[in-house]
């Protein structure tokens, strides 16, 4: 029996179909004339600021047991039509990459090329380039198929080689596909019971009211379920009141809510564009609301200074930023984007700097005095009395604000980014 691992990536738009839901037509089929795969497909979440992405810019892989070079190809045939058929081919930005990759056999070990891992864990935290991923093929003898411009190769290498130290499961439930671009049909109250005995099992499944597990695009997933064990989310699978068919659903493994995209650095002045990192340093500057309600607020340390972001759609988490002053010392958990902001995901309040005010003295009668003129001290204007020699005094200001972590709503949350529950957890 040999293993052939299977990447696919870059199938789906922002107008519809999803490489997860291919994929599960994929396994289908192949079961059906008799393949079997080997433990759970795969999704990998790569670098959030990837050009071309798609909101997730999630790949897929998984395993299969083939038994001789004639099933080998059946299944690669079966794979291939697949993709063509029901990728986004219209598209522009769609252009799909299928990987097909056998391990190497050492002293009758079967062992994966280490130049596989790396390559994922830099697709995961940097850009790469087709011509990258196309050498490494070579270099490791995996067999690519390029539809279109092929971006697609870059990805699926990243999900046959990624390395899962922690991992999290996903369920997703597909729609009929007369009912793509319709208004989702999901019982709330179902999702709430089902939040209530699962949580913190499963996770992200309310946001206020807001029923995070539902998408809002076109693409063929009715919703999907995240939790820390297959068996957790299938759980809450059964508990969801679907008010509509479904076609079905699968269960993946993945890198997602691990904070495998960030990187932990030294110094502001090495941190680079595209890239995701835990860096630590001192608010320079006090936030600042700007139109449409983003805040920004500038962080440096010995090497230089960065602005960072906490955009509308972060909710609650500004009314944390928006109390950082000159001083606080932070460690902040985010993403360079385009514009070369840090874009938050986390933050860590470590020292909170001390705010004084400046205030008249009290008069013995319990009032605030007032200034009676330069040099001439204070006096009362209630009962008269007057402090000649009097100060003012210092005052510290009470902070509204507690040292520790905090983090974006679901809804805000990036695919990769871990939440305090799992921090906690682990």
């Amino acid at each position: 029996m040999n293993e052939l691992y299977v990447g696919i990536d870059d199938t789906d738009s922002p107008e519809g179909m999803c490489t997860t839901y291919i994929t599960f037509v994929i396994i289908n089929e192949l079961k059906h004339f008799g393949f079997e795969i080997a433990g759970y497909p795969r999704l990998i979440r790569l670098n959030p600021f990837a050009r071309f992405k798609t909101r997730g810019n999630g790949a897929v892989s998984f395993k299969l047991i083939v038994d001789s070079p004639s099933k080998k190809d059946e299944a690669k045939t079966i794979i291939l039509d697949a993709v063509k058929s029901l990728s986004e081919m219209d598209y522009e930005n769609t252009n799909p990459g299928v990987v097909f990759y056998e391990e190497k056999s050492i002293n009758g070990i079967t062992l994966m090329d280490n130049r596989l891992p790396i390559f994922a864990i830099r697709a995961i935290k940097e850009i790469l380039t087709i011509k990258e991923a196309e050498k490494l093929a070579k270099d490791v003898n995996a067999e690519i198929h390029q539809f279109k411009k092929g971006r697609g190769i870059i990805g699926a290498l990243a999900a046959i080689g990624c390395y899962l130290r922690d991992s999290t499961f996903e369920l997703l439930a597909y729609r009929l596909p007369e009912n793509y671009g319709r208004t989702r049909k999901i019982n709330p109250e179902s999702v709430v019971c089902m939040n209530e005995k699962t949580y913190p099992r499963t996770f992200d499944n309310l946001d206020e009211g807001y029923m995070a597990i539902e998408p809002h695009t076109p693409c063929p997933i009715l919703y999907g379920i995240r939790g820390e064990s297959p068996d957790a989310v299938l759980e809450a699978h059964n508990l969801v009141e679907s008010l509509e068919p479904i076609e079905g659903y699968i269960i993946y493994e993945t890198n997602q809510h691990t904070d495998m995209h960030l990187q932990k650095i030294n110094k502001i002045s090495n941190m680079k564009q595209f890239g995701c990192y835990i860096i630590n340093g001192v608010v320079k500057d006090s936030p600042r609301v700007i139109e449409g309600g983003h805040i920004f607020f500038t962080l440096e340390d010995n090497s230089g200074q960065i602005e960072c972001a906490a955009y509308e759609p972060t909710k609650g988490f500004r009314n944390i930023i928006k109390k950082l002053v000159p001083g606080d010392k932070v460690e902040i958990y985010g993403g360079i984007g385009s514009q070369g902001t840090l874009n938050m995901e986390k933050i860590r309040i470590m020292e909170l700097a001390t705010r004084y005010k400046q205030e008249n003295p009290l008069c013995a009668c319990g009032k605030r005095m007032k200034s009676a003129g330069q040099n001439k001290g204070f006096k009362c204007v209630q009962c008269g009395s007057k402090l000649r020699d009097g100060q003012k005094i210092k005052t510290e200001i009470p902070r509204d604000l507690k040292k520790g972590f905090y983090e974006v709503p679901p809804s805000a949350r990036r695919h990769l980014s871990k939440q305090l529950v799992r921090m906690e957890r682990n």
